[in-house]
C-alpha cells in the first residue's frame, strides 16, 4: 500500500532554524497516528461511552471537557461534554470502538484521512504555544493527558499533552501547511528543528 503524501511535504524542511544560538528550543514534527477518531455520546450516556472507550482502548478518560489520559502512544480526551478525541499510533481504533458503542449509546466517526497530528516538543513549547493561543500550558493548568479544542484565527486545533514538555496538535489537512509555517515563525526566536 502507497502510504498518502503529508499535507506537510512541501514546507517540510529537516534541520535546524531560527535562533539556536542558545540551543533547540523546540522539536516540530508530525506523528501520522494511525487513527485519529470522535466519540460522542447521546445525552445521558456519556458513562456508557466511557466505559465503551475503556472497552475499545484500555484507555479511561475522565468525564468532561478537557480531562484526558495518554499512555503508550495512545490518547483520548474530552473535546466537549460527551465527546471525546481518541488517537491510536495503530489503525482500526474506528472498527474497535464502533464494535464497543451500541447506536443507543453515540457516534464514532473516523478523522485519520482528515487531520494531521503536529507534535511540539521541548523546553520552550509551553512558550511557543502561548504565542497562538490564550491557554495557561503550564503544567499545572494543563497535565500531561489533558487536552484542550480551540482555534487560532480561522484554523481549529485540538491540543493533548503527551508529556511535561511535549503537545500533540491535531488540526485539518487542509490548513495543516499554513499552520506548520506559522509554528515555524513563531518558534524562530527560540530556535527549533525539525525531525
Amino acid at each position: 500500500m502507497v502510504e498518502p503524501l503529508s499535507p506537510l511535504a512541501h514546507a517540510w524542511k529537516p534541520g535546524s532554524h531560527g535562533n539556536f544560538a542558545d540551543g533547540v528550543g523546540v522539536v516540530l514534527s508530525e506523528t501520522r497516528p494511525g487513527s485519529i477518531v470522535q466519540a460522542a455520546a447521546w445525552h445521558g450516556q456519556e458513562k456508557e461511552l466511557i466505559a465503551a472507550i475503556r472497552t475499545a482502548t484500555a484507555l479511561s478518560p475522565p468525564d468532561g471537557a478537557g480531562a484526558g489520559v495518554y499512555s503508550g502512544g495512545k490518547g483520548a480526551f474530552g473535546i466537549a461534554p460527551g465527546r471525546f478525541l481518541l488517537v491510536d499510533q495503530a489503525e482500526g481504533l474506528a472498527v474497535r470502538l464502533r464494535e464497543a458503542v451500541a447506536a443507543d449509546i453515540g457516534t464514532v466517526t473516523d478523522l485519520s484521512h482528515g487531520r494531521t497530528a503536529i507534535r511540539v516538543a521541548g523546553a520552550k513549547a509551553e512558550w511557543v504555544l502561548s504565542k497562538f493561543f490564550a491557554i495557561d500550558f503550564s503544567l499545572p493548568a494543563f497535565p500531561v493527558g489533558s487536552g484542550v479544542s480551540t482555534v487560532h484565527h480561522d484554523i481549529f486545533a485540538l491540543i493533548q499533552r503527551t508529556a511535561d514538555d511535549a503537545f500533540d496538535l491535531y488540526v485539518f489537512r487542509s490548513f495543516a501547511r499554513s499552520f506548520w509555517k506559522m509554528l515555524g515563525h513563531g518558534a524562530e526566536e527560540v530556535g527549533y528543528e525539525v525531525r
